[in-house]
């Protein structure tokens, strides 16, 4: 079972992830959720993989209710969402390895090979570059724009969390809309946002009671609360 984030392990996780890029982010994040693996394999987990881990991670921390905004692309207009991560934690039968696409079979692609090409301005040619590196022979030629896209939802039914998309409809302008579900930010504004507030509550009861941080964040979320609330009073 998924073990929740300690108050000290937020801060560490905090502290270690801040100046990273977020793939890196995302990398550490999964680190942590699976101790089962050595570090250095996570970089080669496929996506799908590193998303369900991070969600689990979120939802044994922060709980399944997320509630969340996006922006409507044609009118601006913000609009909010609920949803339930627990379903998408839900045992799947065991995918395959790889699809067959054009006679070719495609692996599922891993933060590594995101990594390699995020640095890319142009989408396209990154998406061609993407799916090369996923290629398990050693033709690697170019796909066409037709084989492309079949070896695009060819991955995506091979390892359907590595991009989970929620269908809105704005109510403002009609239109559908679209909102990607990037479990790496999401868990990490989180675990950002518990870090500072942590740290304020260290720097509030140890100005009160003149208590080291190791003092502070073992007295546990309940009492230090109440400790906080009668410091604040």
């Amino acid at each position: 079972m998924m073990q929740p984030l300690s108050a000290g392990r937020t801060l560490s996780l905090w502290e270690r992830g801040e100046a990273l890029h977020a793939l890196d982010r995302a990398a550490l994040l999964c680190a942590t959720a699976r101790p089962d693996l050595p570090p250095q394999a996570i970089a080669d987990l496929p996506l799908g993989t590193v998303t369900e881990s991070l969600l689990e991670l979120r939802v044994a921390t922060f709980g399944a209710h997320l509630a969340g905004h996006t922006d409507c692309a044609r009118c601006g207009q913000r609009l909010g969402f609920e949803l339930d991560l627990a379903p998408l934690l839900s045992p799947s039968l065991e995918a395959p390895s790889a699809v067959e696409v054009g006679g070719r079979l495609l692996r599922a692609p891993s933060l590594r090979d995101l990594a390699a090409v995020a640095s890319d301005t142009d989408t396209e040619r990154a998406a061609h570059r993407l799916l090369a590196r996923c290629m398990l022979e050693d033709d690697r030629e170019a796909l066409d724009d037709e084989a492309l896209a079949g070896a695009e939802t060819a991955l995506e039914a091979l390892d359907p969390h590595a991009d989970i998309v929620l269908a809105l409809h704005c109510p403002a302008c009609g239109d559908a809309v679209q909102a990607q579900l990037d479990a790496g930010s999401l868990l990490w504004d989180e675990i950002e946002a518990h870090a500072r507030a942590l740290l304020r509550e260290i720097d509030l009861l140890a100005r009160a009671y003149g208590w080291t941080e190791a003092e502070i964040l073992g007295l546990g979320a309940v009492r230090r609360a109440n400790y906080v609330a009668m410091a604040s009073a």
